[in-house]
């Protein structure tokens, strides 16, 4: 029986984390997102699109990656809801 870090969400489409490895991966997901942040705001500054485009990929990998674990690890999977159904 796999364990499922993610619950169905009540409203719209998605999932919540309910054990600590969900709360985990969203946030060394977070982590990512604030440190591409960081490179592109340095990047910017010293004129350098190089670190811009390398943070952009790192974000989109770690989005696609962040989306398909938490599609994985989700009971029910996910579709859109409207409540009590």
């Amino acid at each position: 029986m796999p364990t499922y870090w993610f619950k169905q969400r009540r409203y719209g489409m998605g999932a919540t984390p309910t054990t600590w490895q969900g709360w985990v991966l969203v946030l060394v997901f977070l982590a990512i997102v604030i440190a591409c942040m960081g490179v592109v705001f340095a990047s910017g500054a010293n004129n350098s699109p190089a670190g811009a485009i390398a943070a952009f990929a790192v974000l989109v990998i770690a989005t696609i990656a962040m989306v398909w674990v938490s599609w994985r690890k989700t009971e029910g999977g996910w579709r859109w809801r409207w409540g009590n159904d």
